[in-house]
């Protein structure tokens, strides 16, 4: 790999962004969510299923953390293209491979903003016999919740502004930030 293919690390120190979480308080808070499913879920193998692209990051930091054995599973769904806020509109992009019914889902995800997203697919799941459904998210922004969802497992509450890094993006740029910062103006890059 050439220098000029690497990811650039100005983008770390872009005055665009403020430093929300560090990395340090993410991966500690993660492995204290680990351990609160390992206990939960002690002697069960439940499916988690990733929420594409976003909780990639996330879920993979996660898994690791969750002393059990587990499954993994991954489904995209999209409500906001390029934008900063969630038009409403839910679709699927990527559905599951596997039969879920009777399964243990543990639903792991970026952000928790509106509830239209999360509301439509935790129902979808419900839907398809899963024996239960929870949801894990790194973050929540009550503020813009427009449908309630119950989270299970919280990272962390956060104020209503638009995230990237750790997974999360704007039109696919700043998902390889090592901590999370508020983008302070999308039209800058």
């Amino acid at each position: 790999m050439s220098a000029s293919s690497a990811p650039s690390l100005s983008e770390f120190g872009n005055p665009n962004l403020e430093p929300l979480l560090t990395g340090e308080q993410i991966q500690t808070r993660i492995s204290e969510m680990g351990a609160e499913i390992a206990r939960d879920y002690a002697g069960r193998n439940p499916l988690l299923l990733g929420v594409l692209k976003g909780a990639f990051i996330f879920l993979s930091d996660l898994i690791r953390t969750i002393d059990l054995q587990i499954g993994i599973e991954f489904m995209a769904i999209s409500s906001y293209g390029a934008e900063t806020r969630s038009s409403g509109e839910v679709k699927i992009v990527k559905d599951l491979d596997v039969a879920i019914e009777g399964r243990d889902i543990l639903v792991v995800e970026d952000i928790v903003d509106t509830g239209l997203t999360l509301s439509y697919l935790l129902a979808n799941l419900r839907s398809r016999g899963a024996a239960s459904v929870k949801l894990v998210a790194l973050l929540n922004k009550h503020e813009r919740r427009l449908r309630e969802v119950e989270i299970d497992y919280l990272g962390f509450n956060i104020p209503d502004a638009f995230v990237v890094g750790y997974g999360l993006d704007f039109a696919e740029r700043y998902r390889n930030l090592p901590y999370i910062a508020v983008l302070k103006d999308p039209l800058i890059q």
